[in-house]
């Protein structure tokens, strides 16, 4: 800190002179305009403290003004009428007749949600109700596989874009045709194959809103719960409409029905009931398009896979030699191949290999290539990754046999 004004000393006895005290003068001058800074920092940091302090009472007088507001009670319109609006209190069923504002009358319409206070007296409407596990299944982020990712299945590719893609992007095509787009696509085939990659691409290629879920999913504990996400799930792509539904794994609710009487078999064949009424019930569907894969055709139940449901069942095998070796292309791209690599003999080798195995080969030929601090990729190492590949799954198969 610096000196006070009382530390410098004023040489006003009769020998100084006047030079003296007007140096003595200024110096005192400094000190005090030194004092003057310190203290008008001092006051802005109290200032800039007081007011953290002003708004952090703000917002606890405004929480405690919250906490002492009475609750608001969520109800259902029923009717509206000359008198005002007829609702239904949710939980009670309790009916009242309450009395709303013009302005409000204009928003409302019967089965809209909203909020009312002790008096039942309309203070606020409410959004839809969809169930917020139902929102999070919306893609929001289009996946970055393309069909140029996709090898081996060129006419499977072709079927789903007729089925999904054409609909949603040249409708008119089948008015002048005068037919009924294709409302839904049923991908089966052994794992690996590629059927999920085809619905994320769809997700990349089309400006539809994209909505997925898993079959498991949609299964849940107590009643009532999976048919309802359902219901909000098809509610939801009718409102972001045009849309595309993916259900992956399917026959976790859509297995043949059983003579059962578990409550668990129960419920999941209420869900399949809901899904069975989105897809093709009394009500319109939309410009709703559906995918659906599954790794278990013969267990899914007939009444799903009509027409009307699943216009397409399209079959995804593994691919060809042919494939196998357009697939090796497509997952090599990016990787230092030798030159001594021919995908055409490594396809003719692995002629039981998926599409998935063959990315998983590709993967593990760049680990060996990396264990022996290498860049490049040889032959070898694709040979070696496939015999990994296969011992690895022997082993799975013998675990498998011996907890069976």
């Amino acid at each position: 800190m610096t000196d006070t004004v009382d530390e410098v000393d004023l040489p006003y006895d009769e020998g100084a002179s006047m030079q003296q005290k007007i140096e003595s003068l200024q110096e005192r001058l400094e000190v005090l305009e030194s004092q003057n800074e310190e203290m008008r920092d001092k006051l802005l940091d109290a200032n800039a403290e007081n007011n953290k302090y002003q708004q952090k009472l703000e917002r606890l007088t405004h929480e405690n003004k919250k906490l002492k507001q009475s609750p608001l009670f969520v109800a259902t319109v029923q009717e509206l009428n000359d008198d005002g609006a007829i609702i239904k209190q949710h939980g009670n069923n309790q009916e009242a007749l309450t009395e709303v504002t013009d302005e409000m009358r204009e928003d409302l319409a019967p089965d809209d949600r909203v909020a009312v206070n002790n008096s039942l007296s309309i203070v606020k409407q409410l959004n839809d109700e969809t169930d917020v596990r139902a929102r999070v299944m919306q893609v929001d982020k289009s996946p970055d596989v393309t069909f140029a990712d996709i090898g081996g299945i060129e006419e499977q590719m072709a079927e789903v874009r007729e089925t999904v893609e054409m609909p949603l992007t040249s409708p008119g095509m089948f008015e002048d045709v005068g037919i009924e787009p294709p409302s839904g696509v049923l991908l089966h085939g052994p794992p690996g194959t590629g059927k999920t990659m085809l619905a994320k691409a769809v997700a990349n290629e089309t400006d539809a809103t994209f909505i997925k879920m898993a079959g498991s999913e949609l299964v849940h504990k107590f009643i009532g719960e999976g048919a309802k996400l359902v219901r909000d799930l098809f509610e939801l792509a009718r409102q972001e409409e045009p849309a595309v539904v993916f259900i992956d794994e399917i026959d976790a609710i859509a297995a043949k029905r059983t003579d059962s009487k578990t409550s668990g078999d129960a419920e999941v064949q209420r869900t399949m009931m809901q899904l069975l009424s989105e897809m093709d019930g009394f009500d319109d569907r939309g410009d709703i398009r559906i995918i659906a894969a599954t790794n278990r055709f013969d267990m899914l139940d007939r009444a799903i896979l009509r027409p009307g449901r699943f216009d397409r069942l399209i079959e995804v095998p593994n691919p060809d030699a042919e494939g196998r070796e357009q697939i090796f292309q497509i997952h090599t791209r990016s990787m230092n191949v030798a030159d001594d690599v021919e995908f055409s003999d490594l396809a003719a080798e692995i002629d039981d290999a998926s599409g998935a195995d063959i990315k998983a080969i590709c993967t593990e030929a760049g680990m060996f290539a990396i264990r022996d601090d290498r860049t490049e990729v040889r032959m070898s190492d694709f040979h070696d990754a496939w015999e990994k590949i296969e011992q690895d799954e022997a082993e799975d198969e013998d675990v498998s046999k011996t907890f069976a």
